[in-house]
């Protein structure tokens, strides 16, 4: 008996109004990434444009935390936010080799990748899926994620598919990389005005002990420590005690006073 001839890889058709749809994406993608945006809403529609303007059947997206754990931050659909998460709790499959290498992972067909991840394939087919295609989420030498897009038939996506993918994640990696940066930044300015503002209170403390006990500033600073020292207390707020007036400063100068 002959064997039926197994169904040919195919290629997504283009689309005419692809560009169209696409423009509207990277404006919708534009417009959220405003000050103070929210993350999880930039990679909702990410993932949405991948389904609705590529064609995929689902996509997700894995992002890396603090320690470089991948977490499940975005999903297209339930069958792909769970296969996402099978990934993570087994440490195999292309997501997590895409975050790995920062390199592009591409399978046309699922069914011939059985080797390389014995258990992730089997469990991608029975959730309907028959190919993936998975982009790093990365800027120069970071890499924060992955875009990962499933099938659900045998498909071999254009160089310009991967190519417009890959500008969707490139995106929205530089947003989130520049909120990154943006509270970063704004963290090391208010410990910086903090640090400020705590020597501009030792040196109104030191005044006033060096005002009151007749000493020089040295010696009021040595007051002003031993006094902290002794009591726990951080220089800083017994400074800020002593220069607005809330505090005995008698009791700090002791005999001197």
């Amino acid at each position: 008996m002959t064997r039926p001839a197994e169904p040919p890889i195919r290629h997504r058709p283009g689309s005419g109004s692809r560009e169209r749809q696409l423009a509207d994406v990277f404006v919708t993608l534009a417009d959220t990434l405003v000050a103070d945006f929210d993350v999880l809403e930039v990679l909702d529609v990410l993932v949405r444009a991948c389904v609705d303007t590529l064609g995929s059947t689902a996509a997700g997206l894995l992002l890396g935390d603090q320690r470089g754990q991948l977490r499940v931050m975005a999903a297209s659909a339930e069958s792909s936010r769970l296969l996402e998460v099978f990934q993570i709790q087994n440490d195999e499959g292309p997501c997590l080799d895409c975050f790995r290498t920062r390199q592009p992972v591409s399978v046309p067909d699922l069914s011939i990748a059985v080797g390389q991840w014995p258990r992730f394939v089997p469990v991608a087919v029975a959730s309907g899926f028959r190919s993936v295609h998975a982009l790093p989420m990365r800027l120069r030498d970071t890499t924060i994620g992955a875009l990962n897009l499933f099938h659900g038939d045998e498909v071999a996506l254009t160089v310009e598919e991967l190519r417009v993918a890959q500008a969707l994640a490139d995106t929205a990696t530089i947003g989130i990389l520049q909120q990154r940066a943006l509270q970063s930044s704004n963290l090391m300015a208010e410990q910086l005005q903090t640090a400020l503002n705590s020597r501009v209170a030792i040196e109104q403390a030191k005044g006033v002990l060096a005002a009151t006990g007749g000493l020089d500033m040295e010696q009021a600073f040595q007051a002003l420590r031993r006094h902290a020292r002794d009591h726990n207390l951080r220089l800083s707020d017994l400074a800020r005690e002593i220069a607005t007036g809330t505090t005995d400063v008698a009791a700090i100068l002791g005999p001197r006073a």
